[in-house]
């Protein structure tokens, strides 16, 4: 039986990145992600290159470049169409605080891949010669379904602690298992995870919830390594009681501040400590204030009444309701069904304004305030109130004492 990988299409603008760098007499080689997912049969969009050219070099080379990591030999090449594509020297690490390394160039391909942090991430494939480099059976562990760090694992963590996270981003990406030592150097290390930026500890978490396989399986693995305890303890106590969401987990959209938001006791906490966006904050702060709130009934009133007091919130109160509480089908249903009518359910949807009223009569300040709430209240009961001449009408009436 043929046991070689199959062949990796390079596409045309990479492969005149690659001959150029090879006619320059640079030794270059695909490597990264793109040659893991062409292994495992997904789409590899965005392929990277490693080269003996230092960055000086690529940057002469090519007319067009943008030094998007210099310092770490990295250099973006600009193609015909201003796409950028990845050209980043053979290095090695020199010294590791746990969350930046030193690096030193003039290294060879093989010393480049023994950097890397795992083993289907540390294959290379020669675009003109066909050839593969698999120094550390990185191939074999694809066809195991196997997470293996490079090397020693303790070793590889302790250069970067983020590498913790990514085991279990892509254990939980590809269903892969992960291997017995790398699963103990991580949890032996991962009380060292309070020394990786905010940024850095958001982007895996929400990469992770984006590609999970299973959203469960991944927050799962987070809890068990020690991560969540360390960057999100809001959520330590929802995942270990595996409340009524849980079971329903990877039925939600795959949408990171939504399920932030579902599994934390107080999700603004969470994703600002995250240094999410404030928008991201606000939104899941949101969802935590009204979570318990429902219509009183199915009644188009109530659920009107509902709707003006969660605001923005609806959308994800329902989509969490239809997961969480099946039982209320009915209720969801009846949100949905009002919700589609697109009824006035805020002050700015009336069809008067400020300015409307204080020309009709009403004092500035907040007797204005207080009409335009009252107006809504009126509106909320009967949706058919909402049009210019008849709130003014209403507002006439109100100002005369009638």
């Amino acid at each position: 039986m043929d046991t070689r990988p199959p062949d990796m299409p390079v596409p045309p603008p990479v492969m005149r990145i690659a001959r150029t760098l090879l006619d320059a007499g640079f030794e270059t080689w695909c490597v990264g992600g793109a040659v893991r997912d062409h292994l495992l049969g997904e789409p590899n969009v965005d392929i990277d290159l490693a080269t003996a050219a230092p960055p000086s070099e690529v940057q002469r080379l090519f007319r067009r470049t943008v030094p998007i990591g210099v310092e770490h030999g990295t250099v973006a090449v600009l193609d015909d169409r201003n796409v950028p594509h990845e050209v980043t020297t053979f290095r090695k690490d020199v010294r590791t605080d746990g969350r930046h390394a030193d690096v030193v160039f003039g290294v060879s391909l093989e010393e480049d891949l023994a950097r890397r942090d795992l083993t289907i991430n540390a294959i290379a494939f020669h675009p003109v010669n066909r050839e593969w480099r698999d120094p550390f059976a990185g191939m074999q562990d694809v066809r195991a379904r196997l997470i293996r760090a490079v090397g020693d694992p303790a070793v590889r963590f302790r250069e970067d602690y983020l590498r913790i996270l990514r085991v279990l981003r892509f254990a939980a990406r590809f269903g892969f298992h992960i291997d017995a030592p790398t699963w103990t150097a991580a949890a032996a290390a991962a009380n060292h995870l309070d020394v990786l930026s905010a940024e850095r500890v958001r982007d895996e978490w929400m990469k992770g919830l984006r590609t999970a396989r299973s959203v469960q399986a991944f927050v799962r693995l987070w809890e068990r390594v020690g991560a969540l305890e360390i960057w999100m303890s809001e959520m330590v106590e929802a995942v270990k009681e595996e409340r009524r969401l849980w079971s329903g987990l990877d039925r939600l959209p795959r949408d990171p501040v939504l399920i932030t938001a579902a599994l934390s006791a107080d999700p603004a906490a969470t994703l600002r400590r995250l240094r999410a966006r404030s928008a991201d904050i606000a939104r899941a702060d949101r969802m935590a204030r009204h979570r318990k709130d429902r219509p009183v009934s199915t009644d188009p009133v109530d659920v009107r009444r509902w709707l003006a007091r969660v605001g923005a919130a609806a959308g994800d109160l329902l989509t969490l309701w239809a997961v969480e509480c099946p039982g209320e089908a009915e209720l969801v249903e009846a949100v949905r069904r009002i919700r589609n009518t697109d009824p006035a359910v805020t002050i700015t949807q009336l069809a008067v304004n400020g300015t409307d009223l204080q020309e009709a009569g009403v004092p500035p300040g907040p007797p204005v305030g207080d009409m335009l709430r009252r107006l809504l209240d009126e509106v909320l009961v009967d949706p058919a109130l909402n049009e210019r001449a008849r709130l003014l009408r209403r507002v006439a009436r109100l100002v005369n004492g009638a």
